[in-house]
């Protein structure tokens, strides 16, 4: 669960990160307040969402089960030792 929240506030932080480095590239200083208006952290906030929304769809798409398999739920072995539940 840490991880995707992790995931998702690098998703949605990452439009800010990207418009700082050019503000300081472009203009020497990333931290005037001038050029951090509502309407500019209004449409970081948008693209920001759009990436957490392409990240989520993106990680749903490739952490998903094979087509056709099959849940083996975890078992105790001949020996006492838990073998973990798997896909098969």
């Amino acid at each position: 669960m840490a991880r995707l929240l992790a995931f998702n506030a690098i998703f949605f932080l990452l439009p800010f990160a990207i418009y700082a480095g050019w503000l300081y590239v472009a203009r020497g200083t990333a931290g005037n307040p001038a050029y951090w208006s509502v309407k500019t952290i209004g449409y970081l906030a948008f693209g920001g969402a759009i990436c957490v929304v392409a990240g989520m769809l993106l990680f749903i798409h490739f952490s998903a089960a094979p087509a056709g398999s099959t849940y083996m739920p975890a078992t105790i072995g001949e020996d006492g030792r838990i073998i973990p539940g798997r896909l098969e």
